[in-house]
């Protein structure tokens, strides 16, 4: 077999134009793995929040946006152009939500003559919303483009010693730098999201320490899986127990969402006596704008305004070269493993 492979990510506008941000709203909303609601009443949903929310976005999406487009994009090409460096198949690139295109990038392979793909999901975490949606994705575009087309799918992978090596590695300068606390800041998910993804339909959530409890739940739970990143960080790189926390971000409408939220914590810091604060967020692989401009930008406010005297924020592991050796070391496994006869 012919083998390759696809990167996928989440994606982004294709300018900073308002048009351009409703369109990618709108695709990325109507997501029923985003928006977990009937399609009628999921338009609706989506409806009224395109009403305003393209403009806002715009402006914040021209806050972080660099000349050559999209930090999202530009980063996550600059990634499949090294690791193609480094290995001797074909590596392509998509996002789920516009363009590099999934359909585009299965189109590419497919001309390269692959019929065996192995998927690597950008998003280290299993959530449904992100790394499912993903992957429920290529599987589809594949079948309907090249039907013959085998996809091997990488894993969840946040808490594999070449992530969090690398991760540990982006955040040393930082973490010799000093601090008074260092916050994980997580994208959030709502907390019916864990519920639907919980195979056994009754551990997640149940009780405070459910992710303390060994369960088969483990494996779709995104929350889980967080925590699993942060004790395999702060054993890595020696970060006391006592000066770190997890939070959640970027929360959309009135529903519970995984707790505490990172806004909050940002603004309760201070008055617990961290003055000067550290943040990372290993949920994201590449700066964006949920890094770049939500935290960065505007969480930096809140934390000052809240009584913070320092704030620094260690940067996702975009092309830190450990970051691109795991993601060989991926590859490598894959092209290792023998086909079936």
């Amino acid at each position: 077999m012919n083998k390759g492979v696809l990167l996928v990510n989440l994606g982004s506008p294709d300018s900073t134009a308002v048009g351009d941000v409703r369109r990618y709203l709108n695709e990325f909303l109507m997501d029923r793995r985003v928006i977990d609601t009937p399609w009628l009443l999921r338009r609706l949903i989506v409806g009224m929040i395109l009403i305003n929310r393209p403009k806002q976005a715009a402006e914040a999406y021209r806050k972080i946006w660099l000349p050559e487009g999209s930090p999202l994009i530009v980063t996550s090409l600059k990634v499949q152009a090294k690791l193609q460096e480094l290995v001797p198949v074909p590596v392509e690139l998509a996002m789920r939500y516009q363009h590099p295109s999934i359909k585009s990038a299965i189109r590419k392979l497919v001309e390269q003559n692959i019929d065996k793909t192995f998927l690597i999901p950008l998003f280290p975490h299993y959530a449904m919303s992100s790394y499912e949606t993903a992957v429920v994705r290529v599987q589809k575009v594949a079948r309907k483009i090249a039907p013959n087309m085998k996809v091997v799918v990488q894993p969840p992978y946040g808490d594999a010693p070449d992530y969090i090596a690398a991760l540990a590695a982006s955040a040393t300068n930082h973490l010799e730098a000093g601090y008074d606390h260092l916050l994980f800041s997580f994208h959030g998910i709502p907390e019916r999201h864990l519920r639907k993804s919980d195979p056994t339909g009754g551990h997640c959530l149940t009780v405070p320490i459910c992710c303390e409890t060994a369960s088969p739940a483990y494996a779709t739970c995104y929350r889980a899986q967080c925590f699993k990143t942060v004790a395999a960080f702060v054993a890595k790189a020696g970060v006391p127990v006592n000066r770190h926390s997890i939070s959640f971000q970027s929360r959309l409408g009135r529903g519970p969402w995984l707790k505490p939220y990172t806004d909050f914590e940002l603004a309760g810091l201070p008055k617990r006596g961290v003055k000067k604060l550290l943040v990372i967020c290993p949920a994201f692989v590449s700066d964006c704008l949920e890094t770049l401009e939500e935290i960065g930008i505007r969480g930096r406010r809140t934390f000052f305004e809240a009584g913070g005297k320092e704030f620094a924020q260690i940067p996702c592991l975009n092309e830190h070269p450990l970051w691109i050796a795991a993601l060989e070391k991926m590859v490598r496994r894959f092209l290792e493993k023998p086909s079936p006869s």
